[in-house]
């Protein structure tokens, strides 16, 4: 499976590293060296570029930092495959990711291809899509892919509801419904919530990203957004 995924974009060190976070969930480097005999210092890099390339991501627990790795389905996206190829491994692969990653419930994103991943998970997740402080900087960082996004969530027919906060724009949102806020509600942060989980993004050149999967936190932060939507449609009203 290490030398098929080699074929294809990422390099053997690169492989090997993605390989052993699908087989154990999440791991530190320091495991990762151990269980595939290369350099600390080189399973390092090579988890930096899997991140920078969507295929791994990382959380924080007392301190320590443990590694992730993403859905393989971010496969068929990053990489240029052959699909009977594909088709060999991702079976083994899908398996092994459920099997190790069912209790999963906080990550940690950095990225472009980080913050694809979480919107891509947002289609597969299927619900609603609430966000406060919707950013209008995301169609700027992500270019062409929120157009992939936008038709991917309309075939799909989820609903999107977008609080802003400043000056009204003529924003148009396919299948979506937007409200506004005060300027002084303004943060740099918006805060994603669907289904069970929550997303929390920071869209700045570089964007980071916390998500949470825990379906009381979704039900909290779901209720904090039908407080901000009746504020802002109560505003709308008066204007």
């Amino acid at each position: 499976m290490i030398s098929k995924l080699s074929e294809f974009g990422l390099t053997q060190t690169e492989a090997k590293v993605y390989g052993s976070l699908i087989d154990h969930g999440k791991m530190q480097a320091g495991m990762i060296s151990r269980k595939t005999g290369i350099h600390r210092r080189v399973v390092y890099d090579a988890l930096e570029r899997l991140i920078e390339k969507g295929l791994a991501s990382w959380m924080k627990e007392n301190e320590k930092r443990y590694y992730y790795a993403e859905n393989p389905k971010k496969l068929r996206e990053i990489l240029d495959m052959k699909g009977e190829v594909l088709g060999e491994i991702m079976p083994a692969l899908l398996a092994k990711y459920s099997a190790a990653h069912e209790k999963e419930e906080t990550k940690f994103y950095k990225g472009r291809e980080g913050i694809k991943t979480i919107l891509q998970d947002q289609i597969e997740t299927g619900k609603t899509i609430h966000i406060i402080g919707a950013s209008y900087n995301a169609r700027e960082i992500l270019k062409y892919y929120i157009n992939h996004y936008t038709r991917a969530r309309v075939e799909k027919k989820l609903k999107l509801q977008l609080i802003y906060c400043g000056k009204r724009r003529d924003v148009s949102v396919p299948y979506g419904s937007v409200s506004y806020l005060p300027e002084s509600y303004a943060s740099p942060v918006s805060t994603n919530i669907y289904g069970n989980k929550v997303a929390i993004i920071v869209w700045s050149d570089e964007p980071v990203a916390v998500l949470i999967k825990n379906q009381s936190v979704s039900e909290a932060y779901k209720k904090y957004f039908d407080i901000l939507w009746g504020i802002a449609n109560k505003m709308k009203k008066r204007d």
